[in-house]
């Protein structure tokens, strides 16, 4: 099935303006099938023989190709954009080329002002259950609006959210219905495509600890980085684990996230909070194969932060105006699992696996009411289904409101 993804609008109005866009995320969140949507003419640098003559003379390879031209893989062959560039200079035309990578490209040494001024960048990530489910709201635009009065929540029973949050979000799985298709696909896109296109990036030496750092991530999703640790754990000195943590990022399977500073009198940790992009990946890690499992699981708690942390992500890259995600401790341990920061607004939003809430879970979020001056919202997403007030510009809100 196709789905209607909510950055192709986006990405057709920036052809209308820039000579090249690049379309980086995943494997398999869909990007070749958007890109083909866009324009008909299409090659790939995963195909051998196209990659072999792409490398050998980039200048003639780009300038033989009929545009405007789908590139798919760019980043098998970085030295192209060089040859893009030139081709674009001698004759500026809008929309000549469409670059898709499953790694970003843009962080690659010497790449990143390559196209400065001529090339207009996008994320896709895997489907946002707002996309599956046809939704034209997004979330967070309500969240910031003046007038926040949230109605019951759209229906849906625990068994199919939970089946969304055990498969992840990735097209082919959302078209797969056995159960061992979908294990299969899943170890075949671990040992495939994660392992592959880092092989393609740099050399890899030890892919044995490689793999044991990944398992080891997934246990610590939507967990701070204890970089000692995990050093010790994975038997990787501190550089490499640096090094390996980069990769990870550079193919969109793991994302960062910095805590959210605010001189308001308190004192914060400084590590990042690690999330995996998928939680059907992260669930396969963990060796969760059920909905049953999946509740009976420890870190049921931290999958569902993961789940919504994605949602989050893929409506933040809607968004035309610049909306970051932080989240929240000071070192007396007050936490608040994420701040959403824009146009000098702040929302708090709590994640709580359950059907119950109590004032207590708003504690550290009214602490940060009281002492920030931007706060415009405290939020805790639940798996109730009725939208429930706590105090002034306190909310309740079930996780269907979400999408």
């Amino acid at each position: 099935m196709l789905y209607q993804r909510f950055l192709q609008k986006e990405i057709q109005h920036a052809l209308n303006y820039f000579p090249s866009i690049l379309i980086t995320g995943a494997r398999q969140s869909g990007k070749s099938t958007l890109a083909m949507s866009l324009c008909e003419n299409y090659i790939t640098l995963d195909d051998i023989t196209v990659l072999s003559r792409a490398k050998e003379d980039p200048l003639l390879f780009i300038s033989g190709l009929k545009r405007p031209v789908v590139i798919d893989e760019i980043q098998k062959s970085p030295e192209l954009l060089s040859a893009v560039k030139i081709a674009i200079d001698q004759k500026r035309n809008a929309g000549e080329f469409i670059l898709t990578g499953s790694a970003n490209v843009m962080d690659f040494k010497h790449v990143s002002d390559t196209l400065a001024g001529r090339i207009a960048l996008f994320e896709l990530s895997p489907l946002s259950l707002g996309e599956v489910s046809h939704s034209k709201t997004l979330f967070l635009e309500t969240l910031f609006s003046d007038d926040f009065s949230p109605q019951r929540a759209p229906s849906m029973d625990e068994f199919s959210l939970m089946k969304r949050i055990l498969d992840g979000m990735y097209p082919t799985m959302l078209s797969l219905e056995e159960q061992k298709m979908k294990y299969l696909w899943l170890s075949s896109y671990i040992a495939t495509y994660i392992e592959r296109d880092v092989r393609d990036i740099e050399n890899i030496r030890n892919i044995d600890k490689f793999a044991k750092l990944i398992h080891l991530l997934a246990s610590r999703s939507a967990n701070m980085i204890n970089k000692a640790d995990l050093s010790i754990a994975s038997a990787l000195d501190v550089k490499t684990l640096d090094n390996h943590l980069n990769l990870l990022a550079l193919v969109y399977q793991i994302k960062r996230v910095r805590p959210y500073y605010a001189n308001i009198g308190k004192r914060f940790v400084k590590s990042e909070k690690l999330f995996f992009t998928d939680t059907g990946i992260l669930n396969f890690l963990l060796g969760i194969q059920t909905v049953d499992q999946l509740l009976a699981s420890s870190f049921i708690g931290s999958i569902f932060e993961t789940f919504v942390f994605n949602e989050l992500c893929k409506q933040q890259s809607f968004l035309t105006d610049t909306t970051q995600i932080y989240y929240y401790r000071t070192l007396d341990k007050k936490e608040i699992d994420f701040i959403i920061e824009r146009n000098g607004k702040i929302v708090a939003i709590e994640v709580k696996f359950a059907k119950n809430v109590s004032k207590s879970d708003f504690k550290h979020i009214i602490d940060l009411q009281h002492s920030s001056d931007a706060f415009h919202r405290g939020i805790v997403v639940y798996m109730g289904e009725h939208p429930l007030a706590f105090g002034e510009n306190l909310w309740a809100v079930p996780f269907t409101m979400m999408f």
